[in-house]
């Protein structure tokens, strides 16, 4: 059995299920470059404090690059002996540089070390998700270009509503992912502060210039309180929140490709790259990728409603509780990362049926609101210019008939107020076009959207 770097007051071992119970090794190992570059800068500090000389920081750094390259060669392997990555770390670098490497554990916890390797490395992620949110968005602008003739049905209920461009539907998508980026990069801002200083709880005896640090980690602001900052996992909660918001988004859009690829809407087909068969049925093409990402908002809720329900009891400082912040965390990462890389592919990929989306534009009433306004410009009251329509409709569906085949001696019947121009506006891309205000769906109003996402993009605002 391991000696414990913290076992001089204990007269037993700790046995072996409980040293395989509380090992995170086989988790926190990812986080071995981030404490590696962590401890370097700590090794610089300690002799900016006088802990350690010249010769002795040095050492101890060139022994943690060798560290750092024997981990990623293979050749030093991280064990559950050791505990957690730290520990590992430790051992390697004792071994390694001898006596001298016992030093740099001064004035230092697993407390404020353990959370400083968290906010760097989950700093560095969410850089990575925010990449992976701009690629999407980017695919989204392509297709809102690619297709911004194209008219389809819009849907409230999931029942036919209103004609909208196909390309104002996309940038719909945008939008919701732009407002993810920002909330991602309010994650980061969190994430930003350096609690490295605060020791197991109250600080340190030593000298240690934080500021330093803050700057050698790349860090733009240092905790104010050490109670606080060695408990603090407020950033991960809020990048756990801010992927549940994605994965919401991701998941509504998953669910409408799932309707559009189906022979009932037959709005789309999805390339074979990205779909799967039955074992049974020959004929089955499945959206089982657009299924799954559908399926794993629910994993990334639960690993949000997981972290939350682990801190909400735990009193001030450190709780061994905490431990369990990085196994949701780590999924969510690494499941939002996969999310967004296979969505973009398949987005890219799919065919669209142009016709097939004008003809659910044209059928199903979707002009009836515009035909109430054309009554409400002629000074009828919208509340009977709807009653009117309304009854057009249901002369409409008991003839067997679209609303736009109807003639002028037809519409006359239900209001005089009707007249030769009425039933140009009856075309759903007439429908279309009449929506010429910010944020509408008219074509000029979508391409102005395209035209400022594009600069968004370029300019990365968020």
């Amino acid at each position: 059995m391991t000696k414990k770097p913290w076992g001089g007051r204990f007269k037993k071992p700790l046995s072996k299920s409980a040293e395989i119970f509380t090992a995170s090794v086989h988790f926190d190992k990812r986080l071995f470059k981030q404490d590696i570059i962590q401890s370097i800068a700590y090794a610089r500090a300690l002799q900016k404090a006088a802990v350690l000389d010249s010769k002795e920081c040095k050492k101890i750094i060139i022994g943690l690059e060798e560290i750092k390259r024997g981990i990623e060669s293979g050749k030093i392997k991280l064990t559950s002996e050791f505990e957690d990555v730290h520990m590992n770390i430790e051992h390697s670098l004792i071994q390694k540089v001898g006596e001298v490497g016992k030093k740099l554990h001064t004035g230092r916890s697993r407390n404020d070390q353990v959370s400083t390797d968290l906010r760097m490395y989950l700093k560095w992620e969410i850089t990575e998700t925010k990449r992976l949110i701009k690629e999407l968005q980017e695919t989204l602008i392509k297709l809102a270009e690619d297709n911004i003739s194209v008219v389809t049905a819009g849907y409230t209920h999931l029942q036919r509503a209103q004609p909208v461009l196909l390309s104002h539907h996309f940038m719909a998508y945008f939008n919701m992912l732009q407002r993810d980026k920002e909330r991602m990069s309010e994650a980061y801002g969190r994430a930003d502060v350096l609690p490295l200083g605060s020791g197991a709880l109250s600080g340190t005896n030593f000298p240690i210039d934080r500021n330093f640090l803050a700057k050698e980690l790349g860090f733009t602001k240092i905790s104010t309180n050490s109670l606080d900052a060695v408990s603090d996992r407020d950033f991960a909660v809020d990048y756990l929140s801010a992927s549940a918001t994605l994965m919401m988004h991701l998941s509504r859009f998953a669910e409408e490709i799932i309707l559009w690829s189906t022979y009932e809407f037959n709005f789309i087909r999805l390339s074979d790259a990205y779909s799967t068969g039955s074992s049974l049925m020959p004929q089955k093409k499945n959206p089982d990728i657009a299924e799954l990402i559908r399926g794993k908002c629910g994993r990334v809720y639960g690993n949000l409603f997981a972290l939350l329900t682990t801190m909400k009891a735990q009193p001030l400082a450190y709780n061994r509780d905490l431990q369990e912040d990085k196994e949701p965390l780590f999924d969510t990462i690494d499941t939002i990362g996969c999310t967004l890389s296979v969505f973009r592919e398949m987005l890219e990929t799919m065919q669209i049926n142009k016709e097939v989306m004008l003809k659910a534009a044209t059928k199903g009433f979707l002009t009836a609101t515009d035909l109430a306004y054309y009554l409400v410009r002629k000074q009828v009251p919208f509340r009977d210019a709807h009653e009117i329509v309304g009854k057009i409709i249901s002369y409409c569906e008991e003839s067997n008939m679209e609303l736009e085949y109807l003639s002028l001696n037809e519409l006359k019947k239900f209001s005089d107020k009707f007249g030769y121009d009425s039933q140009r506006i009856l075309s759903a891309k007439s429908c279309v076009e009449t929506k010429d205000l910010p944020g509408g769906t008219a074509p000029e109003r979508v391409k102005e959207a395209i035209k400022d996402a594009r600069n968004n993009i370029l300019y990365d605002k968020a």
